[in-house]
C-alpha cells in the first residue's frame, strides 16, 4: 500500500511540488490550512504531513510553528529546501490586458517575496491575500473577475488551472528558498532519499529559560559552543502565557548522537532550562 502523504493545497502549491518530488509514488491528499493538514497525522487519514516552515525572504511561517508547539507535537521526520520561483499568471481571457490589471491575489509571503516588482510595475494594484499560491491560481481560473484580475503562483500552477504567464520570475530576490517540514507519528521514522542531495543533519530543539535568571540565553548557547557544535537557527517565539514569556527554537547542524548533543542537553537541563527535541533529521536539498 502507497503511503499517504498530506499536504497544504489546492493542488500546485509549492507544498504540491515538493511533495511529489520528495515522495514519487505516495497518495497524496490536499488540505486547505496548515493546521488541517497536520491534524491529518494525528487522526490517522495520512502517514506524512509536509507543510511549509520558512522562506529564506519572509522567515518563518509561525502558524506552523505555533500549531506544532502548542497544538500538534508531532516530531519531524525530514527537511525539504525547494527553490521558489514566482511567476504573474492571467486568465487566458486577459492575456493582452496587461496595463488594466487592478487586483492582484496570492498568498501573503508571495506578494511580499515579489514587492519590488509589483511596486514598479502596478503601484496602484489592490492585493488579496488568498490561504496558498495555488487557491489563487484557482480563484483566477474559475472565475472571471469583474476587476482586472491576476495572481501570483508557480509554473505547475500555470499548468494546472490553465492560465497565462505574463511575467516570469517576479520575485524580487534570486537565492529565494522555503524549508518544509515532514511530520509523522514515530521519532524514530528515517527517511532516505538518494534522488536529492543532502543538505545537512539537524536536530530541532524547543528551549524554555528559567525565569529571572541572568545571563541565561548566553548559557545556553556556550553549552554548544564549547562543544563546537554549529547552530544554523535561533528563534524566541511567545509561549502565549503573558507578555515577556519566550521559548526558543535551535536547530543545531547534527543529528543526536550519543555524546555530543545529549550532554548539551544534560547542561541545559541542570541550568534550570525545560529542553525537547523536536526532530532529529535529514536536511534535504530539492532539484
Amino acid at each position: 500500500m502507497n503511503q499517504r502523504v498530506g499536504y497544504l493545497g489546492p493542488k500546485a502549491t509549492f507544498t504540491d511540488m515538493a511533495v511529489t518530488s520528495f515522495f514519487p509514488h505516495s497518495a497524496k491528499k490536499a488540505y486547505a490550512t496548515i493546521p488541517a493538514c497536520m491534524d491529518a497525522v494525528l487522526n490517522n487519514e495520512v502517514e506524512f504531513a509536509v507543510v511549509p516552515l520558512e522562506n529564506a525572504i519572509e522567515g518563518s511561517v509561525n502558524v506552523t510553528l505555533d500549531y506544532l508547539i502548542h497544538d500538534c507535537p508531532l516530531p519531524i521526520v525530514a527537511e525539504l529546501i525547494v527553490p521558489i520561483s514566482q511567476h504573474l499568471l492571467v486568465h487566458p481571457d486577459h492575456v493582452n490586458k496587461e496595463e488594466s490589471i487592478e487586483v492582484i491575489y496570492s498568498h501573503s509571503h508571495a506578494i511580499a517575496q515579489c514587492h519590488k516588482f509589483l511596486h514598479n510595475k502596478y503601484p496602484n494594484a489592490v492585493y488579496e491575500t488568498t490561504s496558498s499560491t495555488a487557491s489563487a491560481a484557482k480563484l483566477i481560473s474559475e472565475h472571471r473577475l469583474s476587476k482586472r484580475a491576476a495572481c501570483i503562483a508557480n509554473s505547475l500552477a500555470a499548468k494546472e488551472y490553465k492560465l497565462s504567464v505574463l511575467a516570469e520570475n517576479i520575485h524580487d530576490y534570486e537565492n529565494n528558498h522555503t524549508k518544509f517540514i515532514v511530520l509523522h507519528q514515530d521519532e524514530a521514522m528515517r527517511l532516505d532519499n538518494r534522488v536529492h542531495n543532502v543538505d545537512s543533519e539537524k536536530t530541532t530543539l524547543m528551549v524554555t529559560l528559567p525565569s529571572d535568571q541572568s545571563g541565561a540565553l548566553h548559557q545556553v548557547l556556550s553549552a554548544f559552543a564549547w562543544r563546537k557544535l554549529n547552530l544554523s537557527k535561533i528563534e524566541s517565539r511567545p509561549m502565549k502565557t503573558g507578555l515577556g514569556n519566550y521559548f526558543f527554537i535551535i536547530d543545531v547542524n547534527q543529528h543526536l548522537d550519543e555524546i555530543l548533543l545529549p550532554g548539551a542537553i544534560r547542561e541545559l537541563e541542570a541550568l534550570g532550562c525545560a529542553v525537547k527535541i523536536l526532530g532529529s533529521y535529514t536536511s534535504y536539498l530539492l532539484k
